[in-house]
């Protein structure tokens, strides 16, 4: 599983031209599945998601996870991360999870934050979405639940 953690500002998802989820501050994650992957991997990237310190404290450092903060958490499911550009100039999306299993453990990975108290807007399971972002820093990160 591999999850994209944008610290920031606000950010928003519409789709067809409706917003179907927004936050202010806090944490825009993109949250790709991959072949393999299960419970153990949605616990893996909620926690650090719940956890990771990346919000400035009164000082300006990097002390304070999402809560700490008071900010919440606008999660979109984005197969491509999963894409492979290694070979030619068409990404092989070869180690995306098939939708009807992603669409479950996105579903899961959703419900595991909120019951770590967080608040959490979401994007449409496969729908074309449009995403807007103010980014905060920027901090980006990315997380991995499997080592190469």
């Amino acid at each position: 599983m591999r999850a994209v953690l944008q610290r920031v500002k606000r950010a928003g998802v519409s789709v067809d031209g409706v917003l179907v989820g927004s936050i202010e501050k806090g944490l825009l994650v993109y949250l790709g599945v991959e072949k393999g992957d299960e419970e153990a991997d949605v616990s893996y990237i909620a926690e650090k998601v719940r956890y990771l310190r990346i919000f400035g404290d009164n000082t300006g450092q990097m002390n304070l996870d999402v809560t700490g903060a008071r900010g919440a958490v606008l999660v979109v499911s984005q197969f491509t991360l999963l894409a492979d550009c290694r070979k030619g100039r068409r990404p092989s999306f070869s180690a995306a999870e098939s939708p009807q299993k992603a669409e479950v453990l996105y579903g899961s990975f959703i419900s595991s934050l909120r019951e770590k108290g967080l608040t959490v807007e979401s994007g449409v399971f496969g729908a074309h979405m449009e995403v807007e972002c103010i980014n905060d820093g920027p901090v980006t990160m990315l997380l991995e639940s499997r080592v190469f």
